[in-house]
């Protein structure tokens, strides 16, 4: 029985160690987080990645738990609204899709739910050290003890560690796409009702949608900047950096503003990770830290589910790990690609940011039939690239 050492306990991990112990392997998964983590933004599960989730079972389950948006609304500054539609939602595109937009510890609740068996988790501690050998790898930690493995995997996100230690600095693959997002639970002050509000200024979006059956909320606030150099594990100063460039703003910002102050904060950069290759020896990455799309392209957790699945399966197609990393490299790189180009389509367009006023027009067409091809013709290139990968039967 092969083991493979997981870092990352998030979307990427937790599917890959279930796919992985349904092949017959012995996944461990170290997390530096203490316990699972909690909060997060709303993520979208969309066309192969359905696919992915189904095999394991939950789809029913993420379903029941979506955040069922019946639509949204754009306000000025003192609350007015200025448009109105049922038809879409900013986070998770069309509401009558197929898709499933869900909180993201939700998703990796559920997900862990079914990858407890056979899979040794390890809380509060971080990989510090990778040697590589012909007959496995070796591992250090900063808690535990060193131990040998047959295979690492990356799965620990934007700023992998894994990918540091084995394939360089981070600033060599890493891409910004010139926006920053905060992201909050809050509670449901305004009363919503599976529905999303935003306020638009030049350069900045405010927003609140509500959560878990509107018995709360998420607060995001976004803003376009040249590159930031802050430290990313300071907190209080994340809360000040935002706090500066939001201060002044109408709507409910102030609110939004103090109610930031005591909840999880989740702050980063919109950051695409652009790679060579997800391999080197006998580690790989998956998900967002060999491939990240960044949020601007709605793709990062597809990404991760279907990675997840395509490097088990390769890994269990073959006795030979170099011949299995080759097969998930042919597997997913134009899948990658595709819905990569996303974010590059959405940063080049300012969707993001100008898409209010793309609404309000469409608001005036006469006929809904029209209106309705207007919107699932814009979001052709993200349906294809949702549906760009046939997964396989390993």
């Amino acid at each position: 029985m092969r083991q493979v050492l997981i870092s990352g306990a998030g979307i990427a991990g937790t599917t890959l160690a279930y796919w992985l112990r349904r092949h017959g392997f012995a996944p461990t998964v170290v997390e530096r987080a203490p316990a699972p983590r909690v909060g997060g933004h709303a993520v979208d599960i969309r066309g192969t990645a359905l696919g992915v989730v189904d095999r394991m079972g939950v789809l029913g389950r993420l379903r029941e738990l979506s955040t069922d948006m019946r639509g949204m609304s754009f306000v000025n500054g003192a609350g007015k609204t200025l448009v109105r539609v049922t038809d879409h939602t900013l986070t998770g595109g069309l509401t009558d899709s197929e898709d499933v937009e869900i909180l993201r510890d939700d998703l990796t609740d559920t997900l862990a739910s079914v990858a407890q068996e056979g899979v040794e988790y390890v809380y509060g501690d971080r990989i510090t050290g990778i040697a590589q050998r012909a007959d496995g790898v070796r591992v250090t930690f900063a808690r535990g003890e060193t131990r040998d493995f047959d295979l690492v995997v990356g799965a620990d996100g934007q700023h992998s560690a894994v990918r540091s230690l084995v394939f360089g600095a981070e600033k060599q693959f890493s891409h910004y796409l010139d926006t920053y997002l905060a992201v909050f639970t809050v509670p449901n002050f305004l009363d919503l009702d599976r529905w999303q509000i935003f306020h638009m200024t030049p350069g900045k979006l405010a927003g609140l949608y509500s959560a878990r059956k509107n018995t709360e909320a998420r607060a995001m606030l976004g803003f376009q900047s040249p590159e930031l150099d802050y430290d990313r594990s300071d907190v209080e100063q994340h809360r000040k950096l935002i706090a500066d460039r939001f201060l002044g703003h109408g709507w409910e910002v102030p609110r939004l503003l103090r109610e930031m102050e005591s909840s999880e904060l989740y702050f980063d950069s919109m950051t695409q990770i652009r790679m060579d290759r997800f391999t080197d020896g006998r580690v790989a990455l998956v998900g967002d830290a060999g491939y990240g799309p960044s949020p601007l392209s709605g793709q990062g957790t597809s990404l991760a589910l279907v990675g997840a699945y395509v490097l088990a399966g390769s890994l269990a197609a073959s006795l030979d790990h170099r011949a299995a990393f080759a097969s998930y490299e042919r597997e997913m790189r134009p899948f990658v690609r595709q819905n990569q180009a996303l974010a590059s389509l959405n940063q080049k367009k300012q969707t993001r940011f100008r898409q209010w006023k793309q609404i309000q027009s469409m608001r005036l067409l006469p006929y809904l039939p029209l209106r309705d091809r207007v919107m699932k013709a814009a979001m052709r290139p993200l349906t294809e690239a949702a549906n760009g990968l046939a997964l396989k039967d390993y």
